[in-house]
């Protein structure tokens, strides 16, 4: 089990590097827009993976705000992309 956990997790970081070069690299606002998603989902995966690592739960509630600010990023970068304002 300990193995599956260290290969999950170079996976996760491999992802996340992958990301932040889409992030640097990326032709369209779109493109890194989704990749600051993607990132902000291996980070909830991460974090998932330590705490089953570890069997501390404060990983998971960090896992949870992650998730729930990463998604309201992800709408308001979308909605300013989409040329509105936050009221609308």
């Amino acid at each position: 089990m300990e193995i599956f956990i260290l290969i999950s997790l170079a996976v996760l970081i491999l992802g996340g590097f992958l990301c932040l070069y889409r992030l640097a690299r990326g032709p369209t606002a779109p493109d890194r827009t989704v990749a600051i998603d993607i990132l902000g989902l291996i980070l909830v995966g991460f974090c998932a993976l330590l705490t089953v690592r570890t069997g501390e739960d404060f990983y998971l509630a960090v896992a949870l705000a992650w998730a729930l600010l990463s998604f309201i990023g992800s709408l308001a970068l979308a909605k300013k992309l989409e040329g509105k304002e936050f009221d609308e």
